[in-house]
């Protein structure tokens, strides 16, 4: 019996190894300058397999990159009075600057309830909230209204039918990163699923940091707010002076 038993559970993990990822990134950093103005990741990869194709469902894709995960405060107005004030505020513990879901097909048919739960891939799952206030009625809402502003600022997308697959082995897709993104580690997830279950998963990170003149700005107000608020204030003391010396010229002429 024990034999029987253990020879299943190395079928099974066989099976569930038979398919792994081999990936590629266009790039492994993307740099933040003054002139940033959103750039473009181009991810690709490969199945590798120890077997034939298995028979059954299709082999689909889902690639999903994070972005440094943020606390927030949401909160609600409401109208007292004819003015516009804060009623109610939910602390969202974490919750990433930018997240993107490309997928092969279909969310829901790809990734099965049960997986996504597992492997909290989709947008929902990312974003983790508790200890909302008890009085506090929705308090889902405030999480929707976090999904909502940041896929209207292009932060969170879900890119359907993006992912293209060639022969159950080859995929690649393009995600976009806007200009607004902050610097730090990106975790990028590729799954391969088969329907709606995970067979394989691999991941990676993409780095993205400032460079030149703005690495050295976040620097200096960070390590010294002083001689960055002199210096920002000396800055628009000239360009001040500047405007008005221009203007004085074109005046004279």
């Amino acid at each position: 019996m024990r034999f029987a038993l253990a020879l299943v559970c190395l079928i099974v993990a066989t099976a569930a190894s038979a398919e792994n990822v081999v990936l590629g990134l266009s790039h492994k950093s993307v740099s933040i300058t003054t002139n940033f103005d959103g750039s473009e990741i181009l991810i690709f990869g490969a199945v590798k397999r120890e077997a034939a194709l298995p028979a059954g469902p299709p082999l689909e894709v889902v690639i999903a990159v994070a972005g440094p995960q943020q606390p927030l405060t949401v909160r609600r107005k409401a109208k007292r009075l004819g003015i516009w004030v804060n009623t109610d505020e939910v602390e969202v513990d974490s919750a990433p600057a930018f997240y993107a879901i490309a997928t092969s097909g279909p969310f829901r048919s790809v990734l099965s309830h049960t997986e996504d739960l597992r492997h909290r891939v989709s947008i929902a799952r990312v974003i983790r909230s508790v200890g909302a206030p008890m009085h506090l009625e929705n308090a889902v809402d405030f999480t929707k209204a976090v999904i909502r502003i940041r896929e209207t600022n292009g932060l969170y997308q879900l890119r359907e039918n993006s992912v293209e697959v060639t022969e159950e082995t080859l995929f690649k897709t393009s995600i976009a990163l806007p200009a607004n993104l902050i610097e730090g580690a990106y975790p990028t997830r590729i799954f391969l699923t088969r329907g709606g279950r995970v067979v394989s998963d691999y991941e990676t990170v993409i780095e993205v940091k400032k460079v030149g003149l703005e690495r050295f700005l976040f620097n200096l107000s960070r390590q010294d707010p002083l001689i960055y608020g002199l210096l920002s204030l000396a800055i628009a003391i000239f360009a001040g002076w500047g405007a008005s010396a221009v203007f004085r010229v074109f005046q004279r002429s």
